[in-house]
């Protein structure tokens, strides 16, 4: 069985998708970031880090309990331990560079494109400027690759796929768009709605649907979702 950490953001969505793929048993515990449930004790002891998502694989290598922290690891592990949407093994080499790509430039770049457009206090166009133009680099590197692509990696739907789906279905959100916002990404676009039709991806939206997680974005959710900013100097 698999304990999944869960709250509706990117990151989660991701593992919830190859969850909904694979037909995993799992069970998924909500983590409320916004009322900063990330930081108790019990969940740090699962992801040291304080972030969602994570799991506990009650049947993990040689039939011991295993916790795994950030979303590409949960995609890797759960790829390999069941041995779905992992490719054929001669991409596995590209397969790895795609997943850290996304992990450490299409995700933190479009997250922080958020945050600096959204959240962070006036004042700071060169912020703004820098991840937005970022994510938006990362964006077209994506959309150059996918020409004449159906997947991300090899002939096949993969664990890359999911991990891009994850922050692509913000898109909007990321790139402050009024309209269509990956009218300047058109090999995006359809490779993005090819992933939507799958029906997993209904269910995986459906996820933790039946918790009432916190929305309003006040002083208790700053403080939970950026606490080295309030750190003592």
């Amino acid at each position: 069985m698999i304990r999944f950490y869960f709250h509706p953001t990117p990151n989660p969505a991701k593992v919830a998708l190859f969850l909904e793929e694979a037909g995993l048993p799992y069970e998924t515990i909500a983590v409320d970031t916004g009322k900063g449930e990330q930081h108790k004790p019990a969940f740090r002891a699962i992801n040291p880090n304080g972030k969602v998502p994570a799991i506990v694989d009650t049947d993990g290598p040689g039939g011991r309990e295993a916790r795994v922290f950030d979303s590409n690891a949960i995609l890797l592990y759960l790829g390999d331990k069941t041995g779905k949407f992992v490719g054929a093994p001669q991409d596995r080499p590209e397969l790895l560079s795609w997943l850290f790509f996304i992990a450490t430039g299409l995700g933190p770049f479009s997250g922080q494109a958020v945050h600096f457009q959204y959240i962070a206090p006036e004042g700071l166009d060169y912020a703004r400027n820098r991840y937005r133009r970022e994510a938006e680099r990362h964006y077209k590197v994506l959309d150059d690759h996918l020409a004449g692509r159906a997947f991300i990696v090899g002939d096949s739907y993969a664990i890359a796929d999911m991990s891009a789906w994850g922050w692509i279905d913000r898109a909007g959100r990321v790139l402050k768009s009024e309209g269509d916002p990956l009218q300047s990404f058109p090999n995006i676009a359809r490779w993005f709605k090819a992933i939507e039709a799958r029906p997993a991806v209904a269910r995986a939206r459906a996820v933790g649907k039946e918790h009432a997680f916190k929305k309003e974005f006040d002083e208790e959710t700053r403080r939970a979702l950026f606490p080295s900013n309030y750190a003592a100097a």
